[in-house]
């Protein structure tokens, strides 16, 4: 297979899967067009109405993520001006970002979240995940199966072809729209070796139902313990923080529970303390197997304790089978109140799986308040602290220096005796014949020593420092590298005895106030586009409308 790789402007901008070769054969997606311009060697790729063109004049990392914001904006200009502007409150938290060294000139936050709305589906290998998005689907997308069958995230996503495809993961690690972009670093850290396996783990499905437009559905594999299991779990906390709906499946089939310890703990444990908690739906799926005995009720009930006993008190199950290949129900009533029960949640699931493109506006609106929070609540502090224990650290280590030394130098005067009494006087100070300049130079030289002695004493006592806060970042969950950031405060020009951290002053924290605000107006915005609690006649939006903001900062 050869596989070719292009610039796109689109719904996140960034790199996109241009054409797979399989053989003769090419697999194109039929919604990007190409045309080469030989004036200038430029390539425009097409992508739901706008263009981005990159060539020679495209060399620099700024220009090209600016690029892709622009283009971002002129898409989100006809798909939803509401999130228009916040492509430009993001541009003001990249720039304080860049200045404090969070991030680089290549990096933006607003290409760290997906902008197409995700909606996640999990659950063991036997509870009907694949039946599930195949029956939603309409199409027989996904291989089934009372076994695992698949051991990899599919992200599917719509196209206009009749064939649907798949391709590989590295279509997704390679492609910022996706919420699987750069997946194999992460896979690489708690796995060694793993991240050049990608294609294991992930692929990229295309599929022509109208149900996928606007949309993208992630499937994972079973939870089950494998040789993946601990690179799957990072996957799945990934795709879990990116999604605005999650379906958490499980098999009514197997009305055991507790056989299913780990995956109840990561699956229900770690998301009942989260703040969108609301995103999930635990649903319980092919309850028709109950019918037979009559018991759904103890099924469920059975279910819902061992969802209590791991903190899951309030909400309920969905209880759903799939109707093409649901067992034969001969007990007319009891088969019609099944059926009952399994179209109401059916209809409530897929209401909300439609919902997404609400819910999309209001978690991207989210991002943009908490990155902002964030950077002032926990990333400047966490670095003003490091830097304190690197003064500390910098302080003990040029007086423990210092002091050997000035040890080592008085005992060495000793043995030379350049000592009258205590009066220093070696020879070649009270010479007639050395030259003033030489006495200057010789002190000269001591201080470059000196000088020397203590970036050298800085750059050791940064080492462990620079380690430990990549794991306080990754544990408080702080977007940019913190790590960097910290070097950045380090440079031979920066004083250990700074106040504040680099690229941090009172017009960062304007510019973090003023994104707060936004935010802020950004969400009421969205309330007046959705809500009308006073009933009145609605009043026609102004196309792009957005808070009182001052003009974006020029990266």
């Amino acid at each position: 297979m050869r596989c070719i790789f292009g610039l796109f402007a689109g719904n996140e901008d960034g790199v996109l899967l241009l054409s797979c070769h399989i053989g003769a054969r090419e697999i194109t997606p039929p919604n990007v067009k190409k045309r080469v311009l030989s004036n200038d060697t430029k390539t425009i790729l097409k992508h739901s109405g706008s263009t981005l063109a990159f060539g020679a004049n495209m060399t620099s990392a700024g220009k090209l993520i600016e690029g892709r914001l622009k283009h971002l904006e002129t898409h989100l200009e006809q798909e939803n001006p509401v999130l228009l502007s916040t492509v430009q409150s993001f541009r003001k938290l990249d720039r304080v970002a860049r200045k404090m060294g969070l991030l680089n000139s290549a990096d933006s936050y607003a290409t760290q979240i997906p902008w197409w709305p995700l909606i996640s589906i999990l659950g063991t290998f036997s509870a009907g995940k694949s039946t599930f998005i195949n029956h939603y689907l309409g199409h027989k997308l996904q291989r089934t199966g009372n076994q695992a069958v698949d051991d990899r995230f599919s992200v599917i996503c719509y196209s206009r072809e009749e064939n649907s495809h798949a391709l590989p993961g590295v279509a997704l690690d390679a492609d910022p729209r996706f919420p699987f972009y750069q997946m194999s670093d992460e896979i690489e850290r708690v796995a060694k070796g793993e991240g050049r396996r990608i294609d294991a783990y992930l692929q990229l499905k295309t599929c022509p139902s109208e149900q996928l437009r606007g949309k993208i559905l992630i499937d994972s594999p079973g939870f089950d313990a494998d040789a993946q299991r601990t690179s799957t779990l990072r996957i799945t906390d990934h795709i879990i923080g990116l999604s605005d709906l999650v379906l958490v499946l499980f098999d009514a089939r197997h009305p055991e529970p507790g056989a299913m310890k780990d995956t109840l703990d990561h699956l229900v444990s770690n998301t009942i303390n989260r703040p969108d908690s609301g995103k999930f739906l635990y649903i319980l799926n092919q309850i028709d197997a109950t019918a037979r005995e009559d018991n759904p009720e103890e099924v469920v009930a059975a279910w819902q304790r061992a969802m209590g006993d791991r903190g899951l008190t309030a909400g309920r199950f969905y209880t759903i089978y799939n109707p093409d290949l649901a067992l034969p129900i001969d007990d007319e009533n009891l088969k019609e109140r099944f059926e009952r029960k399994r179209d109401e949640d059916l209809q409530e699931i897929h209401g909300r799986m439609q919902e997404v493109e609400v819910e999309r506006a209001y978690r991207i609106v989210g991002a943009l308040e908490k990155t902002a929070r964030d950077i002032e609540e926990k990333a400047v502090p966490e670095l003003s602290a490091a830097l304190g224990r690197w003064k500390k650290r910098v302080l003990w280590g040029d007086g423990i220096a210092f002091g050997l030394l000035l040890i080592g130098a008085i005992f060495l005067s000793v043995k030379l005796d350049y000592w009258q009494g205590f009066s220093f006087s070696p020879p070649w100070l009270a010479s007639p014949t050395a030259p003033p300049w030489a006495l200057f130079g010789g002190l000269g030289m001591l201080a470059i020593f000196l000088l020397g002695v203590h970036y050298l004493v800085r750059s050791l006592t940064a080492r462990g420092i620079v380690s430990s806060l990549r794991n306080r970042a990754a544990a408080l969950g702080i977007k940019g590298d913190l790590s960097n950031a910290f070097l950045r405060n380090i440079k031979p020009w920066r004083t250990i005895f700074s106040k504040s951290p680099a690229g941090w002053g009172r017009g960062a924290r304007k510019r973090l106030s003023q994104v707060t605000q936004d935010a802020d107006s950004y969400v009421q915005i969205l309330n007046d586009r959705f809500t009308n609690p006073s009933g009145e006649a609605s009043k026609t939006q102004t196309k792009g409308a957005e808070p009182t903001t001052q003009p974006a900062d020029n990266q």
